[in-house]
């Protein structure tokens, strides 16, 4: 209240000081409200900035440079091969492609010729090693014959895939496709590299005709693969960025145990699996990072154990709570168990850690309902109705 407030107090009568009372209250509350929902935005606003891909579904290309945090325990073991692996040591070759022979000569005390002295023994050494690369040509030349009685010209056939005058062959061109699609190496780099292994010239045009072909051929193999894909029990997606002619465009993948289905789009989303045409029609488990356009999607849905952890590790980090840490540690734990045991879990085992999850989600379930509570009694009217119904629910 101002010195003026104060003034029409003690002049004016009651009914007008209680008008002004009450004003003034209404006035404290609307400020106190709005003071509630500012602190509630700048949580908000903190909470998203410190969100990255270590600590939430949000992809790692939105990223700044921030080294992850490794949440992995430190193994005890010694760097490089365990005692007891089985080793991969190079052994000699009963069979060796070329046997060199060094002579001794001549005696290298008196200088007497040693060449008609038979031979005591033998050391051996073997070198493995890559022949010189080069260029293979094959002429294939097709004979033709006339037959004198009736006059018919006859040619010998080319072997199959021989069709053109000059051609690359099939050896080749499958270690251009590997080389660029397999190994992933740029166009450039893979021309580069037949160049200086081979000492020959492959243009650009050769190498995505290649590619082509290749891509033409396996069309029934990706006709079956989508087939089995829409018939397994769990499948995982996911979708990275690249660039296709310089455009930003994004990878879509769908895969399982023994399956891998790739599709680049220019979308992300729905109108991205639409085109596509897999998930539109799959029906199963589908495992994903747990991005939104998914759950329009008509399947059971699942969150990558990577992205619990780093959803987790955001919870933890921004509300301090205690059970993000213990659930993030125990979903590990259930990890390094499955893969040193190299066995299915048993229904016993199962229900064990079944249990001991149910317990750690109750734990976090109750202090956020004490957190959501604590935001009640700061007075935000405007979201008091929607915090209860979560309360409620």
């Amino acid at each position: 209240m101002r010195y003026n407030d104060f003034l029409l107090v003690y002049n004016a009568g009651p009914e007008a000081t209680y008008k002004l009372l009450l004003s003034i209250m209404e006035n404290s509350l609307k400020q106190s409200a709005q003071l509630s929902h500012l602190e509630d935005r700048i949580e908000d606003i903190e909470e998203r900035a410190n969100r990255n891909s270590q600590k939430s579904n949000k992809p790692s290309a939105a990223d700044l440079f921030v080294k992850p945090q490794n949440r992995r325990k430190m193994s005890d073991k010694a760097p490089g091969g365990q005692k007891g692996h089985a080793g991969k040591t190079l052994e000699m070759s009963l069979n060796p492609h070329n046997i060199e022979k060094h002579r001794v000569k001549t005696c290298s005390c008196c200088g007497e010729a040693l060449e008609n002295e038979p031979v005591s023994s033998v050391d051996k050494r073997q070198v493995f090693d890559i022949p010189p690369q080069k260029i293979i040509v094959t002429e294939h030349q097709s004979e033709k014959k006339t037959y004198p009685s009736c006059g018919v010209e006859n040619r010998a056939p080319f072997p199959a895939g021989v069709e053109k005058p000059v051609q690359y062959g099939t050896f080749i061109k499958s270690a251009l496709v590997y080389l660029n699609q397999y190994q992933m190496i740029p166009y450039k780099r893979t021309l580069e590299l037949i160049s200086d292994f081979y000492n020959h010239q492959i243009s650009e045009g050769t190498l995505f005709n290649s590619i082509s072909s290749a891509y033409d051929a396996l069309e029934p193999v990706e006709r079956k693969n989508i087939e089995l894909l829409l018939q397994s029990p769990v499948n995982y997606a996911d979708e990275t960025g690249l660039r296709i002619g310089g455009n930003l465009q994004r990878m879509h993948l769908i895969c399982n145990e023994n399956l891998t289905h790739y599709a680049p789009h220019a979308k992300r989303g729905m109108e991205a699996f639409t085109d596509i045409g897999i998930l539109t029609r799959y029906r199963g488990s589908l495992v994903h990072d747990f991005w939104k356009p998914y759950f329009k999607l008509v399947c059971e849905h699942g969150l990558r154990n990577a992205h619990h952890i780093r959803e987790l590790t955001g919870i933890e980090e921004f509300t301090a709570q205690s059970w993000p840490q213990e659930l993030s540690e125990f979903l590990l734990k259930i990890k390094d168990f499955v893969e040193n045991s190299k066995a299915a879990l048993t229904d016993s085992q199962i229900d064990s850690y079944s249990n001991r999850y149910d317990l750690l989600i109750e734990k976090g379930y109750l202090e956020n309902h004490l957190h959501l509570r604590l935001r009640l009694r700061k007075g935000d009217v405007k979201n008091r109705a929607k915090l209860a119904t979560c309360l409620i629910a």
